[in-house]
């Protein structure tokens, strides 16, 4: 008996025997070679959409000097799971959650160099087969300072401004850096910069358009290159924000807390005086319950 036959056409080839198969020369070549790497590509899809994409943090900050360290801490709701670390296409790292809390991992990063800079991004898979990872993290932007020369920083108010106001602070390069570069706006104690912005010649403002007392605190600007390999210029020397409460909102405060006493003041001379008519009632009955 012949052989049974494939439910499924064969690709263009020769048979064992050397023959030609019957129809190969009808079908071109490379409708075979198209449904090999559709194939292909069917198998190899891994990345699952329904996983919740990871989030990707810097700790202290995304913004430090060479020869510090830095965390990278990837986070996600789903456990059980392994952590992978990447910069740009390369694989770094990979790590294995904590089975006790929900899925954190942590990347040290010591003794960081120019080498360190550039883009980060972590993804996870669950544990055991099928391997399914993850869609990756946003892209993680790690800056190492101390490369260029450092820019100046200054407010277009001096001293103190109050609540409400507009501040305007405006970082510069120095004349001799002829390459396009971004500026960002750094916040002592903030893990990342305030903002990033590419600059109107050699300068960048940077606006806050209304300021509360939370914004007060010290400043500084650093300029980097925006492709490999993100040298970063040394961070400006601070400059110090001081907000103050705007008059009428301490008057108003002042204002609100005398109502509110008051307000309970008469509700408490209500009540006094409810008893006293009470107590007085029950006195001019009481001879008459006697007699």
């Amino acid at each position: 008996m012949p052989p049974p036959t494939s439910a499924f056409p064969r690709c263009c080839g020769r048979s064992q025997r050397g023959v030609p198969r019957a129809g190969c020369s009808m079908i071109p070549e490379f409708l075979c070679l198209l449904c090999f790497g559709l194939c292909a590509g069917q198998g190899s899809r891994t990345t699952d959409e329904s996983l919740p994409k990871p989030s990707l943090r810097a700790w202290p900050s995304s913004v430090v000097s060479r020869k510090s360290n830095v965390t990278l801490q990837c986070w996600t709701s789903t456990k059980n799971v392994n952590f992978v670390l990447r910069k740009g296409k390369v694989r770094l790292q990979s790590v294995q959650s904590r089975a006790s809390t929900e899925g954190l991992a942590e990347f040290h990063l010591t003794g960081l160099n120019t080498d360190n800079a550039g883009e980060y991004a972590c993804e996870y898979y669950r544990r055991g087969s099928p391997y399914i990872r993850s869609q990756p993290s946003d892209v993680l932007l790690l800056l190492v300072t101390g490369d260029l020369s450092k820019p100046s920083l200054q407010a277009h108010q001096r001293g103190e401004v109050t609540a409400g106001d507009t501040v305007t602070l405006q970082c510069q390069r120095p004349d001799n850096i002829f390459v396009p570069v971004m500026f960002a706006l750094l916040k002592a104690g903030a893990a990342g910069p305030i903002q990033v912005q590419s600059p109107a010649g050699k300068e960048t403002d940077f606006s806050f358009r209304t300021v509360t007392v939370s914004d007060a605190g010290n400043y500084s600007c650093v300029y980097f290159l925006m492709k490999a390999p993100f040298l970063t210029s040394e961070p400006s020397d601070h400059l110090e924000i001081r907000v103050t409460a705007p008059p009428d909102a301490t008057s108003g405060d002042y204002t609100m807390g005398n109502l509110i006493r008051l307000g309970l003041a008469a509700i408490m001379v209500v009540i006094m005086g409810a008893l006293v008519v009470e107590a007085w009632c029950s006195q001019k009955e009481s001879p008459r319950g006697s007699t």
